[in-house]
């Protein structure tokens, strides 16, 4: 479980195929505290550490993981948020977010607005109802929608979290993971009983 509050932005070091899955190495300031076995989140998609070498570590994604995140995109000397597991008993400051990506969305406007930047998304498809002043999670920060229609919704972003996370390399059309609000979720499926 993860709250959506990115730690810090790791660097893509190593990319290897493996039959469908792919093996990351990534740089990241955190690696001496990281264990193996444990889990990371890389934009948002949970992945578990399995090798360390110095300030490197090494987590695997699987072809279903690759088929419905942008992970299958990333090369060498890409920048991505990481966030570890939250620690039980601790603030949560995001949004109780599991690092299970639900699809992509494409970035189809950024705006500056006065010290903020507006950044509109589209996602095709949705697989579950976005709403206004929900929580969305995109590429593994937790994120409030300013204006959601049917597949399109806005997010704002402070110069803080545009500065220490990767919002500041987007451009348009760039691919983000994109994970629902899991409360949001389950009121859906449940509403689906009585419909």
């Amino acid at each position: 479980m993860f709250t959506g509050i990115i730690e810090t932005i790791g660097t893509v070091v190593g990319i290897k195929k493996d039959d469908s899955n792919i093996h990351f190495t990534i740089e990241a300031d955190f690696t001496n505290e990281l264990q193996i076995d444990q889990s990371v989140a890389h934009n948002g998609v949970c992945l578990t550490v399995v090798a360390k070498k110095g300030n490197t570590y090494t987590v695997t994604a699987i072809k279903e993981t690759l088929d419905i995140t942008n992970l299958g995109q990333l090369q060498i000397g890409d920048i991505v948020n990481l966030e570890r597991a939250m620690i039980s008993g601790a603030r949560l400051d995001g949004h109780m977010v599991q690092g299970h990506v639900d699809q992509t969305a494409k970035l189809i406007k950024i705006k500056e607005k006065e010290g903020s930047h507006e950044f509109l998304f589209k996602i095709k498809k949705p697989k579950f109802k976005l709403v206004n002043k929900g929580s969305i999670c995109v590429d593994g920060t937790s994120l409030t929608v300013v204006k959601a229609k049917k597949n399109t919704f806005k997010v704002a972003i402070i110069p803080y979290t545009y500065e220490y996370t990767i919002f500041h390399t987007y451009q348009e059309n760039s691919i983000v993971n994109i994970e629902f609000d899991i409360i949001g979720k389950y009121v859906e499926r449940l509403m689906q009983h009585y419909q």
